[in-house]
């Protein structure tokens, strides 16, 4: 990996470190045109993860686990749910813009 992504993946890791419990939109792309978007709070920040807590159908709540690197590449995406804004740019919409 290059230093410009590290340092990229450091600042996705503290920005989600300084959002633990509050609440975000989850987008996912899962694959083969599956994509899964949820709400959820961001519940911890982890070395190489962050946990998001969803609620699943009739109450349920399930943790998910989601990689910084896939919020880098656009893979998961992380959306403000009041204002439906990107919380953080991919790096690929980044390169576009250059």
């Amino acid at each position: 990996m290059a230093e410009a992504e590290v340092n990229k993946v450091e600042e996705i890791q503290e920005l989600l470190g300084g959002m633990v419990d509050q609440r975000v939109k989850v987008k996912a792309n899962m694959g083969r045109t599956r994509v899964i978007e949820r709400m959820g709070v961001v519940k911890s920040v982890h070395p190489a993860v962050f946990v998001v807590e969803v609620t699943e159908r009739r109450g349920r709540t399930s943790r998910q686990s989601y990689q910084y690197v896939d919020v880098l590449t656009g893979t998961v995406e992380l959306f403000d749910p009041e204002t439906g804004e990107r919380i953080f740019t991919p790096a690929v919409d980044q390169a576009d813009e250059n």
